[in-house]
């Protein structure tokens, strides 16, 4: 019987998508797990398997749509089959049938951009499920000429390549921008930004907080839009913070043997192992140790895990990804670096799969390269814990003879979630942890 394939959920609580590329042509026979489209999410493009086996009848919607979760975008024929089956599948899924139009759904029409409303009447905004993207977020571009439609991605590409999105003709429904209209584009030069406008007094409303109207009068200011993936961060970490209990446990682990140790493995190691990597492996060694660390929550329940997955945080231009590192317990050194560089490399292009950002109990966020001594970083639901990594400086300790010396010490910062992990747990976990960072040889057994 022919199967109607719907648009997929491939990302948590994602409500909408958009076909970036077909991967299979009308007429091509298929099997389980085959490729079929990439889809285009707040976060990444994703693609997505064929989960049944036959040959691709039709196509119901085009690169660039954008569509909610749910909407037939193809209809796959199982062996034997014929075109004349599309139509009764069509209608037993409930898509009207009649000709080619009506059977094609209609994407997700992008909101108008328009001026801000003042802060009075943004005061109170329309409230949005936890968990649900707004809508019209995937595409917002404007400029003198009309209304012009880009996703995400396509801005962080065009931007990448230092080209006008207003001087390109868009191949997509309604002109919508999208990925293949950037191909052969020639780069041009960045116009002078111009100065903002200083905002008289009388314009500013009565309830907007500010600065004395002598100062406010000669402060100019720019709104930056919102794109998919800030308002994903915005909601999620907001969620987080106001309904997780986060506690917090802080240790300063002596990392002299440590950096000692990476410089003698990166003397004749194939591929640079970085301190990144030895933190890893060692919070992949301390979660075996201390399983209970291990842990999610799931409402009703504790899920343990029996395998170490560890998420590592990476910065992309328009905020924030966590690709997991898979089964970090058992992988090497060399293994991890290698997976974190590949990963790292296809977040920041938007080529992340589904799976490679979910699952796993424990996050890792290091801005140790940029110098900061310390800090706390926020849980990323539904896992139990992250560990803020700041930089390796020298600061004075007291050795174990009781003197004074000056030693290269790395602050790390554990945020837990309470209800999955208590105090005492949070601790054993802690000094597991620091006991392989001082003694970097246990990393390697």
């Amino acid at each position: 019987m022919a199967t109607v394939v719907r648009m997929p959920s491939v990302m948590a609580n994602a409500n909408e998508g958009a076909i970036q590329t077909w991967l299979a042509t009308e007429g091509q026979s298929i099997s389980i797990g085959d490729p079929l489209v990439e889809i285009e999410t707040e976060k990444a493009i994703v693609e997505y398997a064929a989960e049944v086996e036959g040959t691709v009848g039709k196509l119901l919607a085009q690169e660039g749509d954008n569509l909610v979760v749910g909407t037939p975008i193809a209809v796959i024929l199982a062996v034997g089959e014929g075109q004349d089956q599309i139509g009764p599948a069509l209608e037993a899924a409930g898509v009207a049938v009649g000709n080619d139009a009506a059977a094609a759904p209609a994407p997700v029409e992008a909101a108008p951009v328009s001026e801000p409303a003042p802060e009075s009447a943004a005061a109170a905004p329309t409230a949005v499920p936890a968990g649900t993207a707004p809508s019209g977020t995937s595409t917002e571009l404007v400029n003198t000429d009309g209304r012009l439609f880009a996703s995400p991605i396509v801005r962080r590409l065009a931007k990448e390549r230092g080209l006008d999105l207003g001087s390109i003709v868009g191949s997509g429904p309604s002109g919508r921008i999208v990925r293949r209209d950037l191909d052969g584009v020639t780069a041009v030069a960045p116009e002078a930004a111009t100065p903002a406008t200083s905002t008289p007094a009388t314009s500013i409303p009565a309830t907007t907080p500010s600065a004395p109207a002598s100062a406010a009068a000669d402060a100019g200011f720019t709104d930056i839009k919102l794109t998919g993936m800030r308002r994903a961060i915005a909601r999620r970490l907001t969620e987080s913070k106001t309904t997780v209990p986060h506690f917090y446990l802080t240790a300063n682990p002596v990392v002299d043997k440590l950096l000692a140790l990476r410089r003698e493995i990166n003397e004749t190691a194939p591929r640079k192992i970085s301190v990144n990597d030895f933190v890893i492996k060692a919070v992949a060694g301390a979660l075996v140790e201390i399983p209970a660390a291990n842990s999610i929550w799931g409402g009703d329940h504790i899920r343990r895990f029996d395998r170490v997955d560890i998420a590592v945080a990476v910065a992309v231009d328009d905020g924030l990804l966590t690709p997991v590192v898979r089964d970090a317990g058992n992988a090497t050194l060399g293994q991890i670096s290698a997976t974190v560089a590949e990963l790292a490399e296809r977040a920041r292009a938007g080529r992340l799969r589904q799976e490679e950002l979910e699952g796993g109990a424990f996050s890792i966020s290091n801005l140790g390269m940029y110098g900061v001594d310390e800090f706390s970083a926020i849980l990323n639901p539904p896992q139990s814990g992250i560990l803020a990594v700041s930089a390796a400086k020298p600061r004075p300790v007291v050795d174990g003879d009781g003197e004074l010396a000056v030693s290269t010490v790395m602050t790390v910062t554990l945020s837990a979630d309470h209800r999955v992990i208590d105090g005492a747990v949070a601790a054993a976990w802690m000094a597991a942890f620091v006991k392989r960072i001082e003694n970097p040889l246990s990393i390697l057994i």
